[in-house]
C-alpha cells in the first residue's frame, strides 16, 4: 500500500494518541498534500520542524499499530464480513427453500451493513 494512505489510515486509527501539533502537521502534510513549507507557514514552525513532527509521528502511529494492531484486525473484519456476505448471497441463491434464502439474504445484508 502506498506510504501516504497507509499513514492517513493509521492516523484515523491512532491520531487522538498524537500529541495535537503532530497530529496536525500529519493531518496537513499527508491528508491535505501541503508541502512541508506550506504546512510549516500555516503552522509558524519551520520547514525542518514540519519535518522533524511528521517523521516523530509517522514513527509513532507505526508503533501503536504494531503494538495494537487496530488497523489490521479492522481489515481482517472487513474482509471477514466480505466473505460471510459472498457466502450468504450464494446460499440464498442455490437454495430452493424460501426461508433458507430469506435468513442468507438477511445475513448477507447485514455483512454488507456492518462493512460500511
Amino acid at each position: 500500500m502506498e506510504k501516504n494512505i497507509e499513514v492517513s489510515l493509521l492516523l484515523d486509527f491512532y491520531g487522538e494518541l498524537l500529541k495535537p501539533g503532530v497530529r496536525e502537521t500529519i493531518d496537513l502534510y499527508y491528508n491535505d498534500d501541503l508541502s512541508l513549507a506550506e504546512v510549516a507557514a500555516q503552522c509558524g514552525i519551520t520547514r525542518q520542524g514540519v519535518r522533524d513532527s511528521v517523521k516523530r509521528g509517522e514513527a509513532q502511529l507505526y508503533a501503536f499499530e504494531e503494538k495494537l494492531g487496530l488497523w489490521k484486525r479492522f481489515r481482517e473484519l472487513e474482509e471477514g464480513l466480505s466473505d460471510i456476505e459472498s457466502v450468504a448471497r450464494k446460499i440464498a441463491a442455490h437454495s430452493d427453500d424460501d426461508t433458507t434464502k430469506a435468513l442468507a439474504l438477511a445475513i448477507a445484508q447485514r455483512a454488507g451493513a456492518l462493512k460500511e
